[in-house]
């Protein structure tokens, strides 16, 4: 195995790791985070027409928008059903932005996204890990 190859194999066991070790609110900020990469590589691969490299990262968002639209409690808090309608626009949007090259409904899905993330990410630093596993299933509404 050359040197390369190595690195990227200990770099995807230690992901593997982070990813089994991770509290549930953790795993939430990093399907957001890799959400959000996947849309800034495909909007980059559209800008320059690479649609091959646009569509892989376009599915892989549409997987990661699907399994948190399936994984939320939509009747576990009040802004439930709201969440679930953006999951279900971006996750068409996606579909469209891959089947008709369209960098606008990519660049929209970011802009409605990223707020997201970046709310997630502020409410895993203010509430402590065991404190916030015990409220998964209810008042934050993932399962």
């Amino acid at each position: 195995m050359s040197m390369m190859g190595g690195t990227q194999a200990r770099r995807a066991q230690l992901n593997r790791e982070a990813v089994l070790s991770a509290t549930p609110v953790r795993l939430l900020t990093m399907l957001y985070d890799r959400l959000l990469l996947d849309l800034n590589r495909a909007e980059a691969a559209q800008v320059v027409e690479n649609w091959q490299v646009a569509s892989e990262n376009l599915i892989h968002a549409q997987a990661i928008v699907s399994e948190l639209s399936t994984s939320l409690n939509v009747a576990a808090w009040e802004g439930g059903e709201g969440l679930f309608a953006i999951y279900t626009y971006v996750s068409n949007s996606l579909m469209s932005a891959n089947i008709h090259r369209d960098v606008d409904r990519t660049r929209e899905s970011i802009a409605l996204l990223e707020p997201l993330r970046q709310t997630w990410h502020e409410a895993a630093e203010l509430v402590p890990a065991q404190t916030m596993s015990a409220h998964l299933g209810g008042e934050l509404g993932i399962a």
